[in-house]
């Protein structure tokens, strides 16, 4: 495995190579990550990882500054892995020529679920991601299903820009199916233990919507039962057509949506 700390290092290292998986990430290591460089393995000759806390992304500067970091334990993880072949961790200067916001800007019809409440998140990923897939150049990106609007943005964005290829993977869940996320080291066990009560009822929800006529009124009631019970704030409960993400009145084709709020820790997940 070999480290890259400069795109001199990038470039002089992957030019021998055009079948690279790629799989960018902001660290914090875990179990869905290895699932992404698994695939990249099986798909590709040689796989690359990125660690970049990108601050573009970031609409709340508490936000940024909490969020997890802990790059040797990031690279003793992946180093043990044995199936990373190269391990980038740009500067910012490295990614992007100016602090300027992202000159990316969204559809008024794309600006739902996270979108609307995280206001310039999606035009900052898009920007890096813009810029990764430049400097990197991979044959194929490597994403999981969790962030499943961010998944459909880079597709719907930078899937025609670029030759490169987007292969979603599916969403990986600890043995209580909370879904794993680099956020999920800022919650303690009582934390963890609402969080699994959460996707429980959330299966449950998602059920019985095929048996409800106005579905909407039935999430809005599911959702107050939700802030009621486990004390969270949501930012939405909604069905949506994985299609074009938009609202949905039927199972078939449908995701369940959600993003909440435990302990100050925004959460997403879908099914």
């Amino acid at each position: 495995m070999k480290i890259l700390l400069n795109n001199t290092s990038l470039f002089k290292s992957i030019r021998p190579f055009n079948d690279l998986g790629f799989v960018p990430t902001m660290g914090g290591i875990h179990k869905g990550h290895l699932s992404l460089i698994n695939k990249s393995n099986k798909l590709c000759k040689k796989t690359i990882v990125s660690i970049f806390v990108n601050p573009k992304q970031f609409n709340n500067k508490k936000d940024l500054k909490s969020y997890p970091r802990n790059i040797e334990n990031d690279l003793k993880i992946l180093k043990k892995s044995k199936k990373v072949d190269f391990v980038y961790l740009p500067k910012f200067k490295d990614i992007f020529k100016d602090k300027k916001k992202s000159k990316i800007t969204l559809q008024k019809k794309d600006k739902i679920l996270c979108a609307k409440f995280r206001k310039g998140h999606f035009e900052g990923v898009l920007d890096v991601m813009n810029e990764l897939t430049q400097i990197v150049k991979p044959k194929k990106i490597f994403m999981g299903e969790k962030d499943f609007q961010q998944l459909y943005l880079i597709k719907k964005e930078l899937g025609k820009k670029y030759k490169t290829k987007i292969i979603p993977c599916k969403t990986i869940r600890d043995r209580n199916n909370i879904a794993l996320s680099s956020r999920n080291f800022l919650l303690n066990k009582p934390n963890l233990v609402i969080a699994a009560k959460i996707y429980e009822k959330l299966v449950s929800i998602k059920k019985y919507i095929k048996n409800k006529k106005n579905i909407r009124s039935f999430l809005n009631l599911k959702k107050k039962e939700l802030k009621n019970n486990y004390k969270i704030k949501i930012d939405y409960l909604e069905l949506r057509n994985i299609k074009n993400l938009k609202i949905s009145n039927t199972n078939k084709n449908s995701r369940l949506f959600i993003a909440y709020y435990l302990n100050n820790v925004r959460l997403i997940d879908n099914l």
